[in-house]
């Protein structure tokens, strides 16, 4: 059995819901991506009593107790978070959180990883897959929304995020994405799509944003993101005081970058994060300088990313036997 469990899980961007109709039966599903950074990175240990250190710890005390009760129960453990993805940030960072505590709690007991029940069992993926399918495989992933007899939405396809393309990020530390009641509140009030709506959502991803990543096509990637942002944030708008994005620094930044040559530009989730793609490294770089200095002068915040093609990384330390 192990002594201690380490994990490593990493930021996700969610491009959008594919149906907010539900006229087959389904509802939500989405597409969403796996980044570099940030991550949530903590160390689960046996221990006389629970104890939990670091960033969100009052809320990591709860996922501990949550799993512990199904997973170990009368067990007791130390938690260490040692670095956290920011909270209501767009990021999946509560979803990544407790499928990282569940899955050490898993294997420092020596049970079989199971992501899906992770997220059933610790209240994830109420509307969205997206965050336990790439828990496991990083990547782009699409999930298949959720049905009347769903536990997690299922992960119904999935694909390699190009190795030399790179997401763009703006983030605007002053605003805060909706979360908790409120945004269970915004899912009751706002009505349904048109069927027509969701028609073309799922055509964009089935028939444009993954067959682009297939072929290396960022810009037909970059164009069905684009269309995807535009009839989601449409759609979500009303509870965005009649925005596409939380930020209206972010909205008008995420413009500038994609007239300065990125593509696929929009908001991750309820923001307050934008994103936008490039096609190498090089180019990031370039269009950073150019609006960099603007982007902080606003207090906005602009960084360059990789995808992550990989899940959480699970690390098992074992004692030595005398």
């Amino acid at each position: 059995m192990a002594a201690t469990v380490s994990v490593a899980a990493t930021a996700r961007l969610h491009l959008g819901f594919l149906d907010m109709n539900g006229g087959l039966g389904r509802k939500f599903g989405g597409l969403g991506l796996s980044l570099d950074a940030p991550a949530t990175r903590l160390t689960l240990a046996r221990a006389e009593e629970n104890s939990v250190e670091g960033p969100e710890s009052a809320r990591g005390a709860q996922l501990l107790a949550r799993a512990q009760a199904a997973l170990a129960p009368g067990a007791a453990h130390a938690l260490t978070i040692h670095e956290a993805i920011p909270a209501h940030s767009g990021f999946g960072s509560g979803t990544q959180l407790a499928l990282a505590i569940a899955a050490a709690l898993r294997r420092l007991e020596d049970l079989p990883h199971d992501s899906a029940a992770d997220a059933a069992l610790m209240s994830r993926g109420a509307r969205s897959g997206l965050g336990a399918g790439l828990f496991v495989t990083g990547g782009v992933v699409v999930d298949g929304g959720r049905g009347p007899g769903t536990l997690t939405p299922p992960v119904i396809a999935r694909s390699a995020f190009p190795e030399a393309w790179r997401v763009l990020l703006i983030c605007d530390p002053t605003c805060v994405g909706l979360h908790g009641a409120d945004e269970r509140e915004a899912f009751v009030a706002l009505p349904p799509s048109s069927a027509a709506e969701s028609g073309e959502l799922c055509r964009l991803v089935l028939m444009q944003a993954l067959p682009a990543l297939a072929e290396r096509d960022l810009a037909a990637f970059g164009a069905a993101v684009a269309r995807i942002q535009e009839i989601v944030g449409d759609y979500f708008a009303p509870k965005q005081g009649g925005r596409r994005f939380t930020s209206a620094k972010v909205e008008a930044a995420v413009g500038r970058l994609t007239r300065d040559g990125a593509t696929g530009g929009g908001q991750t989730s309820w923001g307050p994060t934008g994103f936008a793609f490039v096609e190498s490294e090089a180019t990031a770089q370039a269009i950073v300088a150019r609006i960099e200095a603007q982007a902080r002068a606003e207090g906005l915040a602009i960084s360059i990313h990789k995808g992550l093609n990989s899940g959480a990384k699970i690390d098992a330390v074992y004692a030595e036997i005398a």
